[in-house]
């Protein structure tokens, strides 16, 4: 299969065309602007070329009400402004969207269970807690947290956090207390919203210990809220069923209007190179990205099922918590994909008849080296989407999809972060699908690749670049009053553009393929992790005198994720000592970060100033000639790069 001749494996059909949501946006804008619109390339290239035109028409597509003065304001990246004269809320889409004709959440459990939490429960849950806030004095800016597993109760403390104009952050119950006090604990919050723990695997996690940590080292929490999830009492905590109890019929929601840049959430990144930086989305650049990406990119409206298996940690969470914005049901699962079977997942979407499921590259390779087959074992008539994302997706997995799940179900192989909370490409319903790589670019979405020089590139590896501004761009991170650490993160490389950190190829088609990341970042099973914090943990063990972790992606999409381990004298690496390391990684930050393989190394290379090379090392283990990744010069021991080189050939 060359670049010039490419066969897809799908095709919309004119059915598919005619009747997705994106045609009837193309129309709309053809209608307002004299423009015509032969395919989704020229939409593209018009939504970045005529940006706030675009952004004001989707805002009109979608009527979200009067939108005041300008779209967007004229300085560059990141000094933007959007829509600075409106008002609005997020959660007042969501109530627009409430119906009686269907479920709002479902919620699968490990044993076979099935909650159905209509509209009603929803909004009237949500109407209550936010009125139970703000008695305990939340204002708009204060901050409301959770620890919670992927359960409806999640959803429902972010709407009535965000209903008042107060800021929410959740990490979910797989993070160590640690972990999520660093995260949780720099925006000293006013309220803590967990649960007793969670069910995973067939085991049982009692979080409370947890939870007394984070509760007596949070100093500024005035009430901990607890969801009796497990049937666990939490002590020193209120009832969830007091502060968000339902009686049928009484909904009313007061969202207070809000700025268009007031802060919605803060999500975290991966804490590389230190504390997890805090970033800060508004209601405005959400709403709109997401009703955009959802129903426009993914044709997501009220007559589907989105079911993506994340957790509260990962912004995925958050974009499928974006399908009640279209009048969607959405699937909350807190359980193990794999658990009691294998292909637990392909089970759960015949239960909730899921219309677009969403899972990982590593999930689906499993289900195809176990020889499961999906579309043999269970109903998925209902399935028309199989999203991807957490790394990229290979051309053989892609493949295995067609054949083994439907050839009329599409693939959607996206490509974001957290930094936006949203993707930059991925599937589109109007545009054929190729097996390994995302459609297209996303619209709205101004995505280059670029050479180290700034240069575009076409046909090879670059950088992946966003030269015009996007609406859910950060609105800044926590504690950086001057936006030096935020320039620093994505416009130090190309000054007014933003730099994300993937290598990305642009193929003649206008496709994009992903060929992993460029920075350090651990990015295992979706869930972004910096080494800093596996780093903080195992460097405390006496045994251990320094430490290098690596994630690598490798060519059939699994994901190789070795620890080097450097021995103080006199010790060897036993199985005891193994079972340590791996035990206070699991304990102290988070099981799925637990490496592959412990390897003793003779030694960590550092540059000068004594960081460890992560980006060069994880080049040189993905197959990248050392002499051209790293300079000899600017290591501390630079023989230490060769003995790294004999491991070129990673393991699966």
């Amino acid at each position: 299969m060359s670049d010039d001749q490419p066969v897809p494996q799908w095709s919309p059909t004119p059915e598919d065309i005619a009747q997705a949501q994106l045609t009837a946006f193309t129309d709309f804008v053809t209608t307002r602007t004299g423009i015509a619109f032969p395919d989704y390339a020229a939409l593209w290239r018009w939504s970045i070329s005529d940006v706030p035109d675009f952004w004001r028409a989707v805002w009109d597509w979608f009527d979200l009400g009067k939108a005041r003065g300008a779209v967007l304001t004229e300085q560059p990246m990141p000094d933007a402004r959007w829509f600075p004269g409106t008002r609005l809320n997020y959660v007042a889409q969501v109530v627009r969207n409430a119906r009686t004709d269907k479920a709002a959440i479902l919620a699968p459990t490990e044993d076979g269970g099935l909650r159905e939490i209509s509209w009603d429960e929803l909004l009237t849950r949500t109407a209550t807690l936010a009125r139970s806030l703000r008695s305990m004095g939340v204002d708009p800016g204060d901050r409301v947290v959770g620890y919670l597993p992927n359960i409806p109760e999640a959803v429902i403390a972010f709407l009535a956090t965000a209903s008042l104009g107060a800021i929410w952050s959740a990490c979910g119950q797989d993070y160590s207390a640690h972990a999520a006090l660093d995260r949780l604990g720099q925006l000293e919050p006013l309220v803590l919203i967990t649960c007793d723990g969670y069910r995973y695997g067939g085991k049982i996690h009692d979080k409370r210990d947890a939870i007394t940590t984070l509760r007596d080292r949070i100093p500024s929490l005035r009430a901990t809220i607890a969801v009796p999830h497990l049937g666990l009492t939490v002590l020193e905590s209120l009832s969830w069923d007091d502060v968000a109890n339902y009686d049928a019929g009484t909904t009313g929601i007061d969202t207070v209007a809000v700025t268009f840049d007031h802060p919605l959430w803060v999500l975290y990144s991966s804490g590389t190179t230190g504390t997890p930086k805090g970033i800060v989305h508004g209601h405005g650049g959400v709403l709109l990205e997401h009703l955009k990406a959802l129903a426009l990119q993914s044709d997501i409206g009220a007559d589907d099922t989105f079911f993506w298996f994340t957790s509260p940690s990962w912004m995925m969470w958050n974009y499928q918590v974006a399908g009640l914005l279209v009048g969607a049901t959405i699937v909350c699962y807190d359980g193990s994909p794999s658990y009691p079977a294998p292909d637990t997942l392909w089970d759960l979407v015949a239960r909730t008849e899921a219309t677009v499921l969403g899972t990982s590259p590593a999930y689906l390779l499993a289900c195809a080296k176990a020889g499961i087959e999906p579309r043999r074992e269970h109903n998925l008539t209902a399935l028309r989407t199989v999203g991807v994302t957490g790394a990229a997706l290979p051309a053989s997995t892609s493949l295995w999809v067609r054949d083994r799940v439907g050839r009329q179900v599409a693939v959607s192989s996206i490509s974001g972060g957290t930094d936006v909370v949203t993707a930059f490409a991925g599937g589109v319903r109007t545009v054929p699908v190729w097996p390994g790589e995302l459609s297209a670019p996303y619209l709205g979405v101004a995505l280059d690749a670029w050479d180290e020089r700034g240069h575009p590139v076409r046909g090879g590896v670059g950088e992946l670049v966003v030269t015009q501004p996007m609406p859910s761009m950060p609105v800044m991170f926590w504690n950086d009053p001057e936006g030096e650490r935020y320039r620093e993160a994505y416009f130090d490389t190309y000054p007014g553009t933003w730099r994300h950190g993937d290598w990305i190829t642009l193929t003649s088609r206008g496709s994009v393929i992903v060929h992993g990341r460029s920075d350090s970042t651990l990015n295992r099973h979706g869930v972004r992790m910096g080494s800093a914090d596996i780093y903080h943990v195992v460097d405390s063990l006496p045994e251990i005198e320094d430490t290098l972790v690596l994630g690598i992606e490798q060519p059939d999409g699994g994901y190789w994720m070795p620890m080097f381990v450097v021995l103080t004298e006199g010790t060897e690496l036993t199985e005891p000592l193994r079972r340590r390391i791996n035990q206070i990684i699991r304990d102290k930050v988070s099981p799925r970060h637990v490496p592959d393989d412990i390897i003793v190394a003779p030694g960590i290379p550092h540059t000068k100033t004594g960081k460890k090379l992560e980006v060069p090392l994880k080049k040189v283990l993905q197959g990248g000639d050392p002499s051209g990744v790293v300079s000899p010069s600017a290591v501390d021991d630079p023989g230490l790069i060769d003995w790294f080189a004999t491991l070129r050939r990673p393991r699966n």
